[in-house]
């Protein structure tokens, strides 16, 4: 079931294109936008290097499975010097990149409206790419529902998306902290580094790139399995595979904003 206040904000934007990430939030405003409006809702999610390999297959999954469509777009971020260097408004530019493909495309497929997954927790956060949002004229249907993370989740388990659960996710460039350029090379050591944490049986791995040094942060209720053998010297070796030389395990767990912390002593 689509809640009224939000099935009636679809039906009045008409046509929609959703900016889809594979996210617990925007994939069930996909699903709810082509129930709601069918052939007149499209998702359009964004390939880039930034985005792990296992994310875009997960996600086109479970578009299929949810039985709404989805297209990819090729964005250009990485051509863009003021996102490579990284600074703290680097999220304003990637959706600078976004919405000059996504835009477009909607026009294209005759679609009146492009829509983000934003819910009404991300509205007290530091968001630069909702200053880009707010600019181009995105429209945020579940903040105009008054839809919250939890309520999604509720609303997400209820309608059978299996990524209901899935833990908050952000892009690979995330775990280069600010001021430092984001490389290709970087990014597939990270992506390399954490899959192979997650092959272990971590359910949420960030591995924030210091260069040489990584550190490998995991869910709060898995750090003691972090830390003990032999996990914590399969978790080293395997991040020492990625390509980093030092490795430091974080006792305190994962946390939001991560790569903007120093490096924290093993």
């Amino acid at each position: 079931m689509i809640p009224p206040r939000l099935e009636e904000g679809l039906r009045d934007l008409s046509s929609v294109l959703v900016a889809y990430s594979g996210g617990v939030d925007s994939t069930y405003l996909a699903y709810a936008a082509h129930r709601t409006l069918g052939s007149q809702a499209l998702a359009a999610i964004a390939d880039s290097p930034s985005l792990p390999r296992s994310e875009l297959d997960e996600a086109l999954r479970v578009a299929r499975t949810a039985g709404f469509r989805v297209e990819v777009v090729r964005t250009d971020e990485f051509e863009r010097d003021d996102y490579l260097r990284n600074a703290a408004d680097r999220c304003f530019h990637c959706k600078e990149a976004l919405f000059d493909r996504v835009f477009p495309l909607a026009a294209e497929r005759g679609l009146e409206q492009v829509c983000l997954g934003t819910v009404t927790d991300d509205l007290g956060d530091v968001r630069p790419g909702l200053v880009s949002a707010k600019r181009r004229g995105a429209r945020a249907p579940l903040v105009d529902a008054g839809l919250s993370k939890q309520d999604v989740r509720q609303l997400a388990r209820e309608a059978g998306l299996p990524v209901w659960d899935k833990p908050q996710a952000a892009c690979l460039s995330s775990r280069i902290p600010h001021g430092t350029a984001v490389t290709l090379d970087a990014l597939r050591s990270v992506e390399r580094a954490e899959a192979a944490v997650r092959d272990l049986g971590f359910t949420l791995v960030r591995v924030r790139h210091y260069g040489d040094t990584a550190r490998v942060e995991v869910a709060s209720e898995e750090v003691a399995r972090l830390l003990r053998e032999p996990d914590r010297s399969r978790v080293i070796e395997c991040v020492q595979g990625a390509g980093y030389g030092e490795v430091v395990l974080d006792e305190r767990g994962y946390r939001t904003g991560g790569a903007r912390l120093p490096v924290l002593e093993s």
